[in-house]
């Protein structure tokens, strides 16, 4: 049961990691398309605070479950990596690019981690034991 929800959280993960960069890449060409309603859009600070404390806990749960049923330690250093990155853009909001480049970099690195944990999980479960 616990491999089921782990799988299902690595999932979750990446297409959440998927929509986290499609908001960091096009929010600003959005925004730079559209100037006369770019202050109306733009979610603000919060928006990456709140996604980043989303992305905390369901990463460490679906990379520690793939850890515990595959041992590989590359998915769960490259995904604490991602989630470093991704908590260091916030210190970096009045830098624009660097922000968008540190969290860009933190959510690829992130959604690799745990494209790599759902395919060891995938082989892991193949192999008869």
């Amino acid at each position: 049961m616990r491999a089921k929800i782990g799988k299902w959280f690595d999932g979750f993960a990446v297409s959440a990691s998927a929509l986290c960069l499609v908001h960091c890449l096009g929010l600003p060409l959005l925004i730079a398309a559209l100037p006369a309603i770019a202050n109306r859009i733009d979610p603000g600070e919060g928006f990456h605070l709140a996604v980043l404390l989303f992305a905390i806990p369901t990463s460490a749960f679906a990379l520690i479950e793939g850890w515990r049923k595959h041992r590989g330690l590359t998915p769960l250093f490259v995904g604490g990596v991602g989630l470093t990155l991704m908590a260091l853009g916030l210190a970096f909001e009045q830098w624009v690019a660097v922000e968008t480049g540190v969290t860009v970099a933190g959510s690829l690195l992130l959604a690799g981690a745990h494209v790599a944990n759902w395919r060891r999980r995938a082989s892991r479960a193949a192999r008869p034991t």
